[in-house]
C-alpha cells in the first residue's frame, strides 16, 4: 500500500516561536493516523533545530521533519547554502527538491536537481520531488510532455529500488500555487495518472503503484478530501494552509 503524506511547506514564513507553537498544536491534536499515513513539517533552516525537538518528543514515527532545500555538495565555499549532512544533524529526513519557486526564482535546472536528488538518495534521505507546468503550457495543452521532461531529466536515471525507497513526487500546477485557483479533481487525477503511467513505463507497473504522488496547488481544508479521494492522489504538499493548525489539521484528517 502506498504511503499517504501531507507535507507542510512553510516557505519563508513564521518566526521560530510561532513555528514551534504550530508544530506543538498540530501534534497535540493529531487524529489517529492510519499506519501508512505520514505528516512532514518543512521548515526554514533557522527553525529546524527547535522544531526537531518537538517532533522527536512525540515518539511518533509518522511525524517527520523536512527541509525546503539543500546543496548537492558535501561542503565547501558555498556562501548561504546548506549541506545534507547539516540537515541530517538537526533531525531532517525529508527534503523538497525542484519546487517551482526554486526553478523559477533561483534558476535551478534539471541537472542541478538531478545532482541534489542523487546526493540525497546516497545519504538515505527522503526526496519530495516537485514537478508541474506554468499556465502558458497548460493553455497550450502541452502539460503532459512538460512534466514528463521534468521527471525524465532529473529522476529517471535512478534505479527502481532507489525510486521506491527514496522518492515521493509532488505535482504542483504552477498556475494554482498561491493563487487561490485549484486544479479540478478531474485535472488533478488526470495528471497524477499520467505521472504514474510514466513511472510504470520507466520502472514497471509494480514499482509505479508503490510510489506516492502528492498534489501541491492551493490544497486546503475545503477541497482536500475530494482531492485525496482521487485514485492516484496520495496526499498533498501544502503551502499557505500549513501555516495555521486550524487550517492544516483538517487537511491531515482528510487523508485518514
Amino acid at each position: 500500500m502506498r504511503k499517504k503524506i501531507v507535507a507542510g511547506n512553510w516557505k519563508m514564513n513564521l518566526s521560530i516561536a510561532d513555528g514551534v507553537n504550530l508544530v506543538n498544536e498540530v501534534i497535540s491534536k493529531l487524529p489517529s493516523l492510519p499506519e501508512q499515513a505520514h505528516v512532514i513539517f518543512c521548515c526554514p533552516f533557522t527553525h529546524l533545530d527547535r522544531v526537531s525537538s518537538s517532533v522527536n518528543n512525540t515518539g511518533n514515527h509518522q511525524v517527520h521533519l523536512g527541509a525546503q532545500n539543500c546543496n548537492d555538495k558535501a561542503s565547501g565555499a558555498f556562501t548561504g547554502e546548506i549541506s545534507i549532512a547539516m540537515l541530517k544533524e538537526t533531525g531532517v529526513d525529508s527534503v523538497i527538491v525542484g519546487h517551482s519557486e526554486r526553478r523559477q526564482l533561483f534558476g535551478e535546472d534539471h541537472d542541478f536537481l538531478k545532482r541534489k536528488t542523487d546526493a540525497l538518495v546516497a545519504a538515505g534521505m527522503h526526496v519530495l520531488f516537485c514537478c508541474g507546468e506554468p499556465l502558458a503550457v497548460r493553455e497550450s495543452n502541452k502539460q503532459n510532455d512538460y512534466v514528463a521532461n521534468q521527471l525524465s531529466e532529473s529522476l529517471f536515471h535512478l534505479s527502481a529500488e532507489e525510486m521506491m525507497a527514496s522518492i515521493t513526487i509532488a505535482y504542483e500546477p504552477i498556475w494554482a500555487i498561491g493563487t487561490g485557483v485549484t486544479a479540478s479533481t478531474e485535472q488533478a487525477q488526470e495528471m497524477h495518472a499520467h505521472i504514474r503511467s510514466l513511472l510504470a513505463h520507466q520502472f514497471g507497473e509494480e514499482i509505479a503503484q508503490k510510489i506516492s504522488i502528492l498534489y501541491g496547488g492551493s490544497c486546503n481544508a475545503a477541497n482536500a478530501a475530494e482531492l485525496f479521494a482521487c485514485k492516484d492522489v496520495d496526499g498533498g504538499l501544502i503551502g499557505g494552509a500549513a501555516l495555521k493548525s486550524e487550517t492544516f489539521l483538517p487537511i491531515i484528517e482528510a487523508m485518514c
